[in-house]
């Protein structure tokens, strides 16, 4: 780090302060604990391990020193489980990321599903492949996601982040009472477990980029399937 980007031994003492305030609320929160789950100790320690975190790095910034303490992961973010016991149902939220690292692999591979589906039939608009967002939503059309996710390679996308969330709930949700707002309103208590996938873990502890939450016995994702770039995509069903 160069010396104008350095922070200012003000600023370090600052955080220190911080950090200080930090300990104090946390422990008059546990003090006055109400229960096993009680958000207030939740936040209290989020507050600390936020101002633990910002002293750590202007410590190490200016100084070249660091901290004993370690600043808790993705696995530790979510709050104490507080949802039913037995749910009657559950959500399932899903977030995958991709970029288009090949657009004309993405172009192809839409042209050649648009022609099976549409290459007879009179009047049928056969134009959409031929752009990208056309093509993206002929082949997230015509696939499962968990077939784009296994493939990704052929349709030339390249694999980002990605989250699965299970979240219970009290009853299953009245038909498309969600879908206006389908990723709004969740409730981190009510999270069952979670599996978070990101090249940022993969140098931390050894583990291979997946990381899971809250639920220690789940079983973990399968790993995607790394399948041959060239491979030809599996024939479409002529009926459909």
């Amino acid at each position: 780090m160069s010396d104008a980007a350095q922070p200012t031994a003000a600023e370090v003492r600052a955080a220190a302060e911080a950090v200080k305030t930090a300990l104090d609320r946390h422990l008059a929160a546990v003090e006055r604990r109400s229960g096993e789950d009680d958000p207030a100790v939740y936040e209290a320690f989020n507050q600390l391990a936020a101002a633990a975190e910002v002293y750590d790095e202007l410590l190490y910034d200016r100084h070249d020193e660091v901290t004993p303490f370690e600043i808790p992961g993705t696995e530790e973010s979510l709050p104490p489980y507080a949802g039913p016991e037995e749910p009657n149902a559950i959500s399932v939220l899903i977030r995958r990321d991709y970029a288009v690292a090949e657009p004309q692999r993405l172009l192809a591979q839409a042209q050649r599903v648009e022609a099976a589906e549409y290459g007879d039939v009179p009047g049928a608009d056969q134009d959409a492949a031929g752009t990208i967002h056309g093509a993206l939503g002929i082949l997230f059309g015509e696939f499962e996601p968990d077939e784009i996710a296994s493939r990704h390679k052929e349709f030339g996308l390249e694999e980002g982040d990605s989250t699965l969330w299970v979240t219970a709930a009290d009853e299953q949700a009245e038909p498309g009472e969600w879908l206006e707002a389908p990723f709004e309103g969740v409730e981190p208590q009510r999270v069952v477990c979670r599996f978070d996938v990101s090249a940022v873990f993969d140098d931390e502890d050894g583990d291979d980029g997946e990381h899971t939450g809250r639920s220690e016995d789940a079983d973990e994702l399968d790993d995607v399937l790394d399948l041959d770039e060239d491979e030809d995509l599996e024939p479409l069903d002529a009926e459909r």
